[in-house]
């Protein structure tokens, strides 16, 4: 069975470390009371991990355009395989909503994004309390989506290693070879 390209398995991991990190801090950076500077600090790096998230996802997807994935298991049912093709571009539209959404909630909130403290992100709208506690929803609902579909997909990824043992998530786990 064929792997993905090194670059696509870095992409995703990359990716994946970084999604995981940006839910994780959005989570404990909402549950601190107050202003405080932990939790200005974690609102900065949640949004240089979504900004970040954003960029590689481009470079992925360009990626991905330019590179056919390995063909899935001829054992895998066709369901299956509509459902794994389904999910994963469900994914990157989610890799592309969320950080977006959390981007424009921050503009509309009057927030500007400077990433890692260097780059200063375009303001495309003005402050708009209103569209900002829109926004705040649709960022976290956004974000609770992806979290079941990226549960999903380790869930699916697990079944294939564990249970049908046909080399499906081999194909992507770094350093190792089929």
């Amino acid at each position: 069975m064929q792997r993905y390209t090194t670059t696509a398995i870095a992409l995703h991991w990359l990716i994946a470390v970084l999604i995981v990190g940006a839910f994780t801090l959005g989570l404990v950076m909402t549950d601190i009371p107050g202003l405080t500077p932990t939790k200005l600090r974690y609102y900065s790096w949640h949004k240089w991990a979504g900004v970040s998230v954003m960029l590689l996802a481009v470079l992925r997807l360009l990626w991905r355009l330019r590179h056919r994935p390995p063909a899935l298991p001829a054992s895998m049912p066709a369901w299956q395989r509509g459902a794994a093709h389904g999910l994963h571009h469900l994914l990157y539209v989610f890799i592309f909503a969320v950080p977006l959404s959390g981007y424009f909630y921050s503009l509309a909130a009057g927030v500007p994004v400077v990433w890692f403290g260097l780059v200063k992100l375009p303001v495309f709208i003005a402050k708009d309390p209103a569209l900002a506690a829109t926004l705040k929803g649709v960022h976290y609902w956004l974000n609770m989506a992806m979290a079941a579909l990226v549960a999903l997909h380790v869930l699916a990824a697990l079944k294939h290693a564990v249970v049908d043992r046909d080399g499906t998530l081999r194909r992507m786990l770094p350093g190792r070879s089929t």
